[in-house]
This record gives structure tokens, C-alpha cells and sequence, in this order.
């Protein structure tokens, strides 16, 4: 059962702008802080932002400034929007949804490809 469903990934020049979504399940997004990772080809996959239920954020040094991570709880949808994209952003985009406290402890989605480049 499929329970995260990113999209909004595509091709770019750089200095353009993307926006990434996630849809989640409405028990998932009320219980789960969300995240966004990446990985590039040859590299680990590594966390890009998180937005935790509570209201905290945390970027990856290398987004800080240019990508912004929110939440509709109304929708139950995620955000990644992306800015002045450069073409070391280019990666798989997963949308994840973890939490300390339920089982199981993560949820993924099943990724979207960004590539920035002219």
C-alpha cells in the first residue's frame, strides 16, 4: 500500500525554481514529522529539510536559503520549494515520514528526479 506519493520533479536550468509535493495519508500526516532527502548517482542518500510536527525546521547546509520545506494540514500534503537550483542539486527526491513514537517508524516515498542543467 502505497503511502507517500511525491511529484512536481522535471528538468530545470540552473537558477530556476521547482516545487516538490508529497501526499500523504491524513493518519500518517497527523502523526509523522516529514522530511525530504536526496541522492545524487554515485552518492548516500542525504537529508535535505525536516519539518517536524511541532513546528521545527532544520535545512542542509548546502539548501539554506535557497529550499523551503512546509506542511498543508489541510490537504495533507508536503512542500519542497526549491530555488536558485544549481546543478549539484540534481538527485532523486524522497519525500520520508518518520516518528519516534508509532510503528513503523518510517514511511517512503518512492522518489522524483530533479536535473538542473543548461
Amino acid at each position: 500500500q502505497v503511502q507517500l506519493v511525491e511529484s512536481g520533479g522535471g528538468l530545470v536550468q540552473p537558477g530556476g525554481s521547482l516545487k516538490l509535493s508529497c501526499a500523504a495519508s491524513r493518519s500518517i500526516f497527523a502523526n509523522y514529522h516529514m522530511a525530504w532527502y536526496r541522492q545524487a548517482p554515485g552518492k548516500e542518500r542525504e537529508l535535505v529539510a525536516t519539518f517536524t510536527i511541532g513546528g521545527s525546521i532544520v535545512y542542509a547546509d548546502s539548501v539554506k536559503g535557497r529550499f523551503t520545506i512546509s506542511r498543508d494540514v489541510v490537504k495533507n500534503l508536503a512542500y519542497l520549494q526549491m530555488n536558485s537550483l544549481e546543478p549539484e542539486d540534481t538527485a532523486v527526491y524522497y519525500c520520508n515520514a518518520y516518528s519516534t513514537r508509532y510503528s513503523p517508524s518510517d514511511y517512503w516515498g518512492q522518489g522524483t528526479q530533479v536535473t538542473v542543467s543548461s
